[in-house]
């Protein structure tokens, strides 16, 4: 009698899997699950990718675009981020614009998905989602906490971390303005105690600045325990804007902190 149980195919496999509620995959996965060769698989993932069905943000990693994400050309970058950086083994959190979103505090929708890691990564573009990565040092001891996704759970820096790396990568946030409006949405869920730890984290002008800018937006009272770590590590003045001339600026005492630069944040 002949064997009529089907041939495994490459649809059946993504079937069962979203079933499951699995949306991520290796490509071993799938040509261990149709027992073909390397070749073999390649040619049946390339085909359904053109079809839609999947996506590949990372090479030999898959995504299944439900038909909502069609559109998009694949998931959402938070729904698959933390699958893909569990399968690199890479400590990893959301921060910057993208962190401000999850805080409430996006001023406007960021053009690209912001995760920090140990070392920085080349971009990841998978449909119309693009994933920017940026090198944090220190990045175990920054603080971080869990959100929920359609898919599972991501890291997002808290409100704290994110205000000192706003700051600090101030030019992939929109530059100092944009950062002042982001602070002054954020502030309120700001503890100032825990403000100070998560300085403790990156380097002192970071903090100076920041220090600055919460007293500039008429939160000068979110900024108390961050100026007493000021006053006890900041041996050298700064600048508030590292690539604007110091000439004409103006001394802030309090935060050691030349103030080259006017600020205007939309409030």
């Amino acid at each position: 009698m002949k064997n009529t149980k089907p041939q495994p195919n490459i649809r059946n496999f993504v079937s069962g899997l979203a079933a499951g509620g699995r949306y991520f995959f290796a490509s071993r996965d799938a040509r261990s699950a149709l027992g073909v060769s390397p070749a073999a698989a390649k040619l049946a993932l390339n085909r359904m990718t053109k079809q839609g069905g999947i996506a590949s943000p990372a090479r030999g990693f898959y995504v299944i675009v439900p038909p909502e994400y069609h559109s998009l050309g694949c998931l959402p970058a938070d729904q698959f981020i933390p699958a893909l950086m569990k399968s690199l083994g890479l400590t990893y959190y959301a921060g910057l614009l993208s962190a401000a979103q999850y805080h409430g505090a996006a001023h406007h929708r960021p053009q690209e998905f912001q995760v920090f890691l140990a070392k920085n990564r080349r971009p990841i573009q998978c449909g119309a989602v693009r994933v920017a990565f940026m090198a944090r040092k220190r990045i175990a001891d920054v603080p971080v906490q869990s959100f929920n996704t359609p898919r599972g759970t991501i890291l997002v820096s808290t409100p704290e971390a994110t205000a000192i790396d706003l700051v600090g990568y101030q030019h992939h946030a929109g530059g100092l303005d944009q950062v002042a409006t982001i602070l002054s949405e954020l502030v309120e869920k700001i503890d100032p105690e825990k403000l100070a730890a998560a300085a403790a984290t990156a380097p002192i002008p970071w903090a100076q600045r920041l220090g600055y800018l919460l007293e500039h937006i008429d939160a000068g009272q979110k900024a108390s325990a961050l100026k007493v770590y000021v006053r006890e590590h900041a041996r050298l003045a700064t600048v508030l804007l590292p690539s604007a001339p110091r000439v004409d600026s103006r001394r802030d005492d309090g935060w050691n902190l030349h103030v080259n630069v006017d600020v205007e944040a939309e409030i």
